[in-house]
């Protein structure tokens, strides 16, 4: 008898458990509905919130689109266009350096060669590249530098390229001038309170929780400029840089001499490929440009947008579904 009750009682609780699953499912999930995952980046950054906040605003229209999104947090922008172009993902969030790399076969995509059908669907924010240093460790300029332990971010990341082109610029050596560590952006602030690095860079939209927890230790931070003739050079000859500013004095207050602070960036943008069909495309675009100021509201990072910024910072084609929009909203021609 104990048995027979023991075997009873398991498909009771899958059921139950189904149930809740179920509950949170769309009421009409018909056979045509569609479903969609979005590749974000860290928790701690400004990438997983934004596919939140998309895939909400698809969810939320579910009986009316026929289509259903689900976020991932992911290592980030390499990882998002190498997951959509196997087709685990259907979009990424991805930094506009890594989507012109990976469109010319650059960078991480030099032996795979260009990625012909990554598709562009539209920009969101500007993410600045930022270096923090602390206080006690005696680093005023990217020169100071020099000797330091330097964190530049996990080489799987695209920040990772974006420290190396800034020490290149300031006629630094990754490999000589200072000593590199090579760890996730999330662990720099730990490792920089614990007096195990001086300095760390990371390539972030704001508010980012990776600065506010490095603003918030016993250990007092500044951050550094990144600027010079031999930055602008790097953003007049890589389009996907502009120059852009660490906004210290609205989000960090806590850092030793919160003012803002020049630097140069990039700017978020969500890709998906040429094989995702035109019309989850073009409801995607819809949806996000049709409520605008809604969508502006839901983050600070956001605050700057513009639709015709949107459309800024694409260095792969747009896609089809995307282009339907834009010229159906006057957006383009």
């Amino acid at each position: 008898m104990k048995r027979r009750k023991r075997i009873a009682i398991i498909p009771f609780c899958l059921i139950l458990w189904m149930s809740t699953l179920l509950g949170t499912m769309p009421a009409k999930l018909h056979a045509g509905t569609r479903f969609v995952t979005i590749g974000s980046g860290d928790i701690t950054g400004v990438y997983y919130p934004t596919g939140l906040i998309i895939a909400k605003m698809i969810n939320d229209k579910r009986e009316e689109y026929g289509v259903r999104a689900a976020v991932e947090s992911t290592p980030g922008s390499v990882f998002n266009v190498n997951a959509v172009m196997a087709g685990y993902l259907e979009f990424g969030l991805v930094q506009s350096d890594k989507q012109y790399q990976a469109v010319k076969g650059l960078a991480e995509w030099a032996e795979k060669g260009p990625q012909e059908e990554l598709r562009a669907v539209f920009s969101i924010h500007q993410e600045s590249v930022c270096l923090v240093a602390a206080v006690d460790a005696g680093i005023d300029t990217m020169a100071d530098l020099k000797g330091k332990m330097v964190n530049l971010g996990h080489p799987g990341a695209a920040q990772y390229l974006n420290a190396i082109d800034a020490l290149e610029s300031a006629g630094l050596n990754p490999d000589s001038d200072i000593i590199a560590q090579k760890v996730k952006a999330a662990e720099a602030p730990l490792l920089l309170q614990d007096k195990r690095i001086d300095a760390f860079f990371c390539t972030v939209g704001h508010p980012n929780e990776i600065l506010k927890e490095a603003v918030s230790g016993s250990r007092k931070i500044r951050f550094i400029p990144i600027t010079g003739q031999a930055i602008d050079k790097l953003i007049a000859d890589r389009k996907y840089y502009t120059k852009t500013t660490v906004p210290v004095a609205e989000f960090y207050r806590d850092a030793q001499d919160a003012v803002n602070v020049e630097t140069f960036g990039v700017m978020a943008t969500l890709c998906t490929s040429a094989h995702v069909p035109d019309y989850i495309v073009y409801v995607i675009t819809k949806e996000l440009f049709d409520n605008f100021d809604y969508f502006k509201r839901q983050h600070p990072a956001y605050a700057g947008l513009t639709k015709e910024g949107m459309l800024e910072g694409l260095s792969a084609p747009l896609h089809p579904g995307a282009l339907k929009y834009y010229r159906e909203a006057g957006l383009m021609q």
